[in-house]
């Protein structure tokens, strides 16, 4: 696909995405993650044809501009959009694959001094949630999500979620491309998992006949409260 013709799908993102759109005024003043994609394109050709100070020099630019950090090296697919933009970087070497959706935040960043490629590579279709960082030369599979203010820093498969700090591979992705609040709750299987153990030991140590004092029932008055909390 030629320059201009990217440009054009860049420009026409925010119609097919974002809800919230209404006019193309809005694309010029309210958009400032499209603008830095656009900006980009034209940065990355220059880049491409070796001359590599005035495409810093766009880069720089546009940083200023839409608060998007983009390297000019970067390589990013067709129907990519960055929603709100705030706060975006994308490293020199990081790969954005077609119809990505990147979210304000976000950091495809580096973990190495090394000039070879260090930084992600993210196939088609993955969703990066707000605040999100991916950092190193990993790859993000296909139809992936990478859930808000995770830190994700080993290979995410194909149709998968990664969620915490670090970020932990967990499940399959739900179908919907935007359900990306759709996400398992980790820290309640977690603690499901314990309180059932628990609930296990306690049961054995009945029918050995051991005693509970008035403080251990005060305690399970509180673990009951907070059951019943966790279930709800």
């Amino acid at each position: 696909m030629g320059l201009l013709n990217l440009i054009k799908e860049d420009l026409s993102q925010p119609k097919l995405q974002d809800p919230a759109y209404k006019s193309f005024i809005e694309l010029i003043f309210n958009y400032p993650g499209v603008w830095a994609i656009v900006n980009h394109r034209i940065a990355h050709f220059l880049w491409s044809k070796k001359l590599y100070k005035i495409a810093r020099a766009i880069a720089g630019i546009s940083n200023f501009l839409t608060r998007v950090d983009i390297h000019p090296a970067a390589k990013i697919g067709s129907g990519v959009f960055i929603d709100h933009g705030t706060g975006v970087v994308i490293g020199e070497t990081a790969i954005v694959g077609d119809n990505c959706l990147i979210y304000q935040g976000v950091t495809l960043g580096g973990v190495s001094l090394d000039k070879g490629k260090r930084h992600p590579t993210l196939e088609e279709s993955v969703v990066v949630g707000a605040g999100a960082k991916v950092l190193g030369n990993i790859v993000i599979g296909k139809g992936s999500k990478i859930g808000a203010n995770s830190v994700v820093v080993k290979s995410v498969p194909d149709g998968c979620t990664a969620v915490g700090i670090p970020a932990r591979t967990i499940g399959e992705c739900c179908k919907k491309p935007l359900a990306h609040d759709n996400l398992p709750d980790v820290t309640k299987e977690m603690l499901g998992y314990l309180i059932k153990r628990i609930e296990i030991l306690e049961n054995e140590v009945s029918k050995q006949g051991g005693n509970i004092s008035s403080e251990d029932e005060k305690l399970n008055e509180i673990y009951q409260k907070y059951i019943q909390s966790i279930k709800e």
